[in-house]
C-alpha cells in the first residue's frame, strides 16, 4: 500500500507551486546588456593603450637594429674590412646597403657583408603602400643636430611622424 503524502500550507489547504517559465525578462536582459555596454566602455581606452605601447615598442626597436647595423657599418669602414671612398666620412650612403650588403675586403672569395637582414618598417607611419626605407627621416653625418637633413650619408634616422609619445617626447626625437 502506497501513501501519498499532500503539501498542506498553514491553513490547512494544499499550497499550490507557481510555474514560472524558464529564461529572462526583459529588464534582466536590458540590466545585464547594461553591464556589458559599460564593461566594453572602460576596456576600449585600454586596448588603444595596449596597441599604442606595441607600436611604441616596435619603433624603439626598429631604431636600434638600425643604429646599430649603422654603426657596425661604420666600425667596419675604419677597420678597413670593407672598402671607403677617399674623403668620405665611412657611414653607408642609403638605408638599403646595410640590407644588400657589401664587398667584404677580408673574404677572399668575394663574398658580401650583410648588416641588415631586413629593413625595419617605421611602426609609426601609416603608410602601407611605401618601401620600408621612405619611411624613416635619415640624417646626414654633415647636418646638425638641431636641423637634421638628408645628405650623402646616413649617420642616424628617425620617425618622420611629430606626434608625441606616451612619454611626453615627439617620435622624431627619439
Amino acid at each position: 500500500m502506497i501513501f501519498r503524502l499532500k503539501r498542506l500550507s498553514i491553513s490547512g489547504s494544499p499550497t499550490r507551486r507557481a510555474v514560472r517559465p524558464n529564461g529572462f525578462t526583459l529588464i534582466e536582459l536590458m540590466v545585464s546588456l547594461a553591464i556589458l555596454a559599460s564593461l566594453a566602455a572602460a576596456l576600449l581606452p585600454m586596448t588603444e593603450l595596449i596597441a599604442r605601447r606595441s607600436q611604441e615598442q616596435a619603433l624603439k626597436e626598429g631604431l636600434r637594429e638600425i643604429r646599430s647595423a649603422i654603426d657596425a657599418y661604420k666600425q667596419a669602414s675604419d677597420d678597413g674590412e670593407i672598402a671607403k671612398v677617399l674623403g668620405a666620412s665611412g657611414y653607408p650612403p642609403d638605408l638599403e646597403v646595410l640590407v644588400s650588403g657589401v664587398p667584404d675586403k677580408k673574404n677572399l672569395n668575394g663574398g658580401k657583408r650583410v648588416f641588415l637582414r631586413r629593413l625595419p618598417r617605421d611602426p609609426i607611419c601609416n603608410c602601407a603602400d611605401t618601401a620600408a626605407a621612405e619611411t624613416w627621416q635619415l640624417r646626414s653625418y654633415d647636418s646638425a643636430f638641431d636641423a637634421p637633413q638628408e645628405g650623402d650619408d646616413v649617420f642616424d634616422v628617425m620617425s618622420k611622424n611629430t606626434k608625441e609619445g606616451l612619454n611626453g617626447i615627439p617620435y622624431n626625437q627619439w
